[in-house]
């Protein structure tokens, strides 16, 4: 069931919480909503379900507009933040309450109950009360009740947020394998965390406020970000964003940091309408940052180990360049074992995983065109 959303607005008193959202879903697809605390997630997700109304827009389902469909009738379920189970019911009447309310009769109950907790792995809890369960459980128990609808569209609404890390991570392997199981339904999971985003969504809408200001799978996301905005909230540790100046030295155009000069070359046609001295963002991933002896395959700097983070099989390295640049780069533990604060380093940039924003506006500089581009 394709989902088209174009130009809902929703405003509440001086506040604009929806901007002219717009983007379409595919059939089945499992599409992240990513986007920080404020963004309209929670309001966009809650006028897809019919609990509000847009003020401007349209939503529509296989071309059928679904302000003129009851709620009820929309074939649409979500899952809020807090679980909201009822507390005297037990597991098995948590899941049949929407059917009940259906008036389906209690042999399908039966045997739909049965095969959604089985899916979900609850069957060992259908007679326990929901303050017995863990939090896991909860969770399951909170999805299940959505899913026995049987609904084309499910909407999540940040539903990792009151588990443990363990639990988190788990649980996102639980959601891409209950995708697969589903197979005609439509995902729309909405969510803060990139993490999330990144390892779940075929599609990724990056909301920021009150606007998706790009659309794109995972790997596109966070190679070529449409924007300084996007940059940022896409990547751990963050991309590195440093303020340069377009410069040119015989001839050719250079992008130049506090502490390295770039060769402008990559974004030749796309730096065409600016001139030399106006300022642009350089996106540096901290994996495009290596220390590098011997032969130079690309631009090089000095920089001082300030702080080293060790996390188990990589460490994040905090690193000084010139006087106040500070940078994050990330090597494997093996390499960074030796280093300690004050070493100094030669660093080398990686050109192709290099980022390039206007100055003023942050939108993203694309790489010129070769021959061989698509």
């Amino acid at each position: 069931m394709e989902l088209t959303v174009s130009g809902l607005k929703k405003r509440y008193g001086a506040v604009e919480a929806l901007a002219g959202v717009e983007f379409a879903v595919d059939a089945g697809e499992f599409f992240a909503i990513l986007g920080p605390s404020g963004a309209g997630k929670t309001t966009l997700l809650r006028i897809l379900a019919g609990i509000d109304t847009p003020d401007e827009g349209r939503i529509s389902l296989d071309g059928r507009d679904l302000a003129q469909v009851p709620v009820r009738a929309r074939n649409t379920a979500m899952v809020f933040q807090t679980f909201a189970l009822y507390p005297h019911m037990t597991t098995f009447d948590n899941l049949a309450y929407p059917l009940r309310e259906a008036r389906v009769p209690n042999a399908e109950i039966r045997a739909r109950v049965g095969q959604v907790a089985e899916m979900l792995k609850l069957s060992h809890t259908l007679d326990r009360k929901p303050g017995t369960l863990s939090g896991g459980e909860q969770q399951r128990c909170a999805i299940g009740r959505a899913l026995v609808r049987r609904p084309k569209l499910l909407l999540l609404d940040e539903p990792l947020t009151n588990l443990d890390a363990k639990l988190r991570h788990d649980t996102r392997a639980e959601f891409k394998r209950l995708h697969r199981e589903l197979g005609t339904t439509t995902i729309i999971y909405a969510t803060p965390d990139q993490l999330e985003a990144l390892s779940m969504g075929q599609q990724i809408g990056v909301l920021d406020h009150g606007r998706i200001v790009q659309i794109a799978p995972p790997q596109q996301l966070y190679a070529e970000p449409g924007n300084r905005f996007v940059a940022s909230l896409v990547g751990d540790p963050p991309i590195n964003l440093v303020r340069g100046t377009l410069g040119e030295r015989s001839g050719r155009r250079t992008i130049d940091l506090p502490f390295v000069e770039l060769d402008a070359q990559p974004w030749e046609a796309s730096l065409n309408g600016l001139e030399t001295g106006a300022t642009v963002d350089v996106g540096l991933r901290p994996h495009a940052i290596v220390p590098r002896e011997g032969e130079a395959k690309g631009p090089r700097f000095a920089a001082r180990v300030f702080l080293p983070e060790p996390l188990g099989d990589v460490t994040i390295l905090n690193i000084l360049a010139e006087r106040d640049s500070r940078l994050k780069m990330v090597l494997p533990h093996e390499e960074a074992h030796r280093l300690k604060a004050d070493d100094i380093l030669t660093c080398e940039v990686d050109l192709a995983q290099v980022c390039l924003f206007a100055g003023e506006s942050g939108t993203a500089i694309r790489r010129s065109r070769t021959e061989n581009s698509p």
